[in-house]
């Protein structure tokens, strides 16, 4: 029994340790496989740190919004192992979306906007809306995701910043089963990132928007402006600001800003240290001697920063501006003299009167002796020049409108010229004319506009006659058509007026001649009667050196084409005149010669519409002037008409024949008959 009880009990043993040998080796196995599950955790976890790693370099790469967005769809669909993904953005909250990006299956509703109405139960708008994670497993219904695109599965995971919803994330249809807790930890953590990289995205595209706005407000403004810095140089301007100063923006910063706006002034240096010292002077004008220009300059602190900080700077131009306060003022100042010379030289003109006259009478009627009668030749002398005097005061003060008419400014210039030519002959001073080719055709009193150029070219006649032996002596003359005006400029080489003299040219008896050789009423004059004419009288610096003044009159109509030009060959310069009168009124330049040969010359040069002719006027060879005429120019017997006083028979020519003494009413008919049965003459010329 013993025995037995001995074998039992070694059964019991062995069945024992049998059973424990099998449940450790069980414990091992368990542990085996915790160990494998826990090591594939760590690789995964590895592996989506490493992916996360990644994804941060990627997004830190660059802070634009389509590069973001598009690197982020391409990582979700590579490490969730998804077929496609897309990237959703919204500006209202959610009601409107806009795929950003797209890639793998669904990279064909890229760029797609889709309104709130279009898909009111898809899961990215759910999932937008209720600011979760939402997934739609594979259950063999596909799931509506955006718009009418319906996927198999999807997982969504919101993007939000600072509260606000901006989009959404999703991937759909997982290559590797359905989305596990993993991958929805992965994609929550993707989406947390992106959304703030997203944000900053889009606050930089702001701000760069913002940027480039301001940047071409700053340029597009007219004033120029800087910011100039504490030792005075320029750290930023704009365009504006580069072209006053004559250079280009990255050359102008840098520069001292003073120096490279105006040169040396010490005005502009003082009011931008007194804005860096925190105040703000008044705006002042400041002259830039190197871009000729007026300047306003305006400085203030910017900002608070005060002391030795920086100062922005505001400069206007205000040349033209300037130009014309000056001009109005000096309008003014020219309609106050006018009304004050009128009545004086009213008052003026009897006592003269009475002087010269008693004068005149005494040296005739009285005998005296010699001493005497010089003192009372002075006294009539002196009496007839104040006579003059008060003559141009009445010219200049007048208020009535002169006899206007067409009139060809190179006309004007060619006769004036002509008057003063042995003069200049004389002075040994040469003539540079350079006339317009065309008529150059204003309305205007042909005797008033010769007297301005008459002026003009006297004072530059004695500007550069008392030039030293050696100097150039050039006088300039050059007529050309501007737009809608005519210019005329006249020039010399003399020594010019001095800067500070310019403003009080055209003041009533300011004159830089000697003493008794100029009354001061000469440049006054002129302008006076320029702008009676509706122009413009100016000076400038001559280019050759001297003076430079430059008459702008409004030409006739665009191009003159309803202007005729008559010719008047009389040796009367009273008949000129009155054809001039006559006509002149029917848009016609009447241009006046006295004698033939000359007339022959013009005819030759130039193209008329109607010639009118003494009978007695022949040539320097003893020919009539009109058989001249026609031999020269046979085609214009139908503009031929004569005066005759009975000197010959009208009957066998070929041209018409007016009776002398003629009648007014005659000769209009006439001018109406041959001026309205032929087309306009062309512009000008020789062989025309």
């Amino acid at each position: 029994g013993r025995w037995w009880a001995l074998a039992a009990g070694g059964l019991v043993l062995a069945s024992a340790i049998v059973a424990a040998v099998a449940g450790w080796r069980r414990r091992v196995n368990g542990a085996d496989a915790r160990c494998t599950e826990t090591a594939a955790q760590l690789d995964r976890r590895i592996s989506e740190l490493f992916s996360l790693q990644e994804l941060g370099y990627i997004l830190s790469g660059s802070l634009e919004l389509d590069r973001i967005v598009d690197q982020v769809a391409r990582f979700a669909a590579r490490f969730l192992q998804a077929d496609g993904a897309v990237v959703v953005l919204s500006d209202d909250g959610g009601r409107t979306l806009r795929v950003a990006a797209a890639v793998g299956s669904l990279e064909e509703v890229a760029g797609r906007t889709i309104g709130p109405d279009e898909d009111p139960d898809s899961i990215i708008r759910t999932a937008i809306a209720d600011g979760r994670i939402k997934v739609a497993q594979a259950s063999g219904q596909p799931a509506p995701l955006l718009g009418s695109i319906s996927v198999p599965s999807a997982a969504i995971a919101p993007l939000r910043s600072h509260g606000d919803r901006i989009g959404a994330l999703a991937v759909a249809g997982r290559q590797g089963g359905p989305f596990t807790t993993e991958d929805l930890w992965l994609l929550s953590t993707v989406a947390t990132n992106a959304s703030v990289v997203l944000a900053n995205g889009r606050l930089f595209q702001m701000l760069q928007r913002s940027t480039e706005q301001w940047e071409t407000a700053f340029n597009a403004l007219t004033e120029g402006i800087a910011v100039v810095g504490p030792e005075g140089t320029v750290l930023r301007a704009n365009s504006s600001l580069a072209r006053m100063a004559g250079t280009a923006e990255p050359t102008l910063v840098g520069q001292n800003f003073a120096s490279a706006l105006f040169g040396v002034s010490d005005a502009a240096a003082g009011i931008i240290t007194a804005a860096r010292h925190g105040e703000r002077p008044a705006p002042m004008q400041v002259r830039s001697d190197s871009a000729h220009r007026t300047f306003r300059l305006t400085a203030a602190p910017l900002g608070d920063l005060a002391g030795n900080g920086s100062v922005v700077a505001l400069v206007e131009d205000v040349t033209e501006q300037r130009e014309m306060e000056a001009q109005l003022i000096h309008n003014e100042k020219m309609a106050t003299i006018g009304q004050l010379v009128s009545g004086v030289a009213h008052e003026l003109n009897n006592p003269l009167t009475s002087i010269a006259g008693l004068t005149e009478l005494l040296l005739e009627t009285v005998p005296l002796a010699d001493a005497p009668r010089d003192h009372l030749r002075v006294i009539h002398d002196q009496a007839e020049r104040a006579g003059r005097i008060v003559r141009n005061l009445l010219t200049f003060a007048r208020k009535g409108t002169p006899d206007k008419t067409p009139v060809d400014i190179n006309d004007v210039v060619v006769r004036t010229t002509l008057l003063i030519a042995y003069e200049m002959k004389l002075r040994g001073i040469e003539l540079d004319s350079r006339l317009s080719t065309e008529p150059l055709i204003v309305i205007g009193d042909r005797y008033e506009l010769q007297q301005v150029l008459l002026n003009l070219v006297t004072n530059a006649v004695q500007a550069v006659g008392s030039l030293p032996e050696g100097r150039p002596r050039v006088i300039g003359i050059e007529t050309r058509p501007a737009g809608d005006h005519v210019i005329l400029r006249v020039s010399d080489s003399g020594t010019g007026v001095t800067p500070d003299l310019v403003p009080y040219l055209f003041t009533p008896f300011f004159t830089t001649k000697a003493p008794g050789q100029g009354t001061g009423l000469g440049l006054s004059l002129s302008y006076g009667l320029v702008e009676s004419h509706d122009g413009r009288l100016s000076y400038a610096a001559a280019a050759i050196g001297g003076a430079e003044f430059t008459i702008t009159l409004p030409a006739v109509g665009n191009d003159g084409a309803d202007v005729r030009r008559v010719l008047v060959v009389d040796s009367d310069p009273a008949v000129h005149r009155t054809i001039s009168a006559l006509l002149g009124c029917e848009k016609c330049v009447v241009e006046g010669v006295r004698t033939a040969d000359h007339a022959l010359t013009l005819a030759h040069e130039r193209n008329y519409d109607l010639v009118i002719a003494d009978d007695g006027a022949v040539t320097g060879s003893g020919a009539p002037f009109s058989e001249a005429l026609l031999q020269a120019r046979p085609d214009w017997a139908g503009r031929l008409a004569v005066i005759a006083g009975g000197r010959g028979d009208g009957g066998a020519r070929r041209f018409r024949q007016i009776s002398r003494p003629f009648n007014l009413r005659e000769i209009r008919t006439l001018a109406d008959e041959v001026l309205n049965s032929r087309p306009r003459s062309p512009a000008a010329t020789a062989g025309s």
